[in-house]
Order: C-alpha cells, then sequence, then structure tokens
C-alpha cells in the first residue's frame, strides 16, 4: 500500500473516531474558539472567550445602524441584524485577528469563521454590509472589494438602495 494512502486511511479513522466521540476539532491554527452570546447589531456581537464575556466588531465591514445612539434604524439595518442572529447566536464559531486587536471603544477586532466560511465576507456577498477598511486591519480587504462589487451589480440588500441604507444625500 502507498504511504499516502496509509495517510488518508489514518486521517479517515480519526475524523470518524472524532465524529463518533462527539468531540470537535480544533480551532484552526491562528484562531480562538468562542460561543457568540449575543447580537448586537449586524456587525457587533457578544461572546464568551477563555470564560469571559466579550464584546466583538466584525473587521472590514460595516452594516447599517440598528443599535446607535440618536441615530434612527437605517435603511436595511432590520435585515442585516436579524441575519447576523440566525446565522450566530447560541453558536460556536472562530475567531481570527488582524494586527490590531482592540478599538477604541475596547471592542475586538475579529473576522469570524463558521468553518470554512469568514462570515465578515458573506455579510458583504449578500448585500448586508458595505466594505469599511481601517488599516492596518487589511487582510481580506481585496476580496471585500471584489465581493462588494459584485454584490452592488446584483443590487443585493441594501444596494437595492445605497442611498437609503447610508444617507448619503445628506
Amino acid at each position: 500500500m502507498h504511504k499516502w494512502m496509509i495517510s488518508l486511511a489514518a486521517l479517515l479513522s480519526l475524523v470518524i473516531l472524532m465524529t463518533a466521540c462527539g468531540s470537535k476539532p480544533a480551532a484552526v491554527a491562528g484562531r480562538e474558539r468562542v460561543k457568540v452570546e449575543r447580537i448586537v447589531d449586524g456587525d457587533t456581537l457578544e461572546v464568551t472567550m477563555k470564560g469571559k464575556k466579550e464584546k466583538v466588531r466584525l473587521i472590514g465591514v460595516d452594516t447599517p445602524e440598528t443599535k446607535k445612539p440618536n441615530t434612527p434604524v437605517m435603511f436595511y439595518g432590520k435585515e442585516a441584524s436579524a441575519y447576523t442572529k440566525k446565522r450566530l447566536e447560541k453558536e460556536t464559531v472562530e475567531l481570527e485577528f488582524d494586527v490590531d486587536k482592540k478599538d477604541q471603544y475596547d471592542r475586538l477586532l475579529v473576522y469570524v469563521w463558521i468553518g470554512e466560511e469568514l462570515f465578515n465576507r458573506t455579510l458583504v456577498q449578500e448585500g448586508y454590509a458595505r466594505i469599511a477598511t481601517y488599516p492596518p486591519n487589511v487582510k481580506y480587504v481585496d476580496a471585500f472589494k471584489k465581493d462588494q462589487e459584485t454584490a452592488r451589480n446584483k443590487k443585493k440588500g441594501l444596494w437595492k438602495d445605497y442611498d437609503k441604507a447610508f444617507d448619503t444625500k445628506k
């Protein structure tokens, strides 16, 4: 038997064993596994990480406001918040950090992974968010730009009426 076949068989046996035992594989290197406790809005969450509650802000995206003080709920804000809640609340996800770990509000700045899906990117692809770039946290900015252009061209989500979503006509 070839060495690669033996390696493949060993890997499959490990996956089957872990599945049968109900074990979850370890987090991908460079990511931190957390439980999402609550959705604040489309781009802000509360998680439990290492036994401590933390507020997190998704890197590279901006969803229309729903909870900003003295600001009305913006066009497509409720939809973005509902989508994030449906996908993430009470789920176990992995957080990936970039260069800066926290913002001026003491929130963790993160990319959220659901398995192999980069949720920040999904928000842009589906039209729930536009890109918001704040160097030095720009690891996925090129992909986000392409995704936004595609979503905008297809008039997905908030791109149906962008001026309402971000009040650009004031």
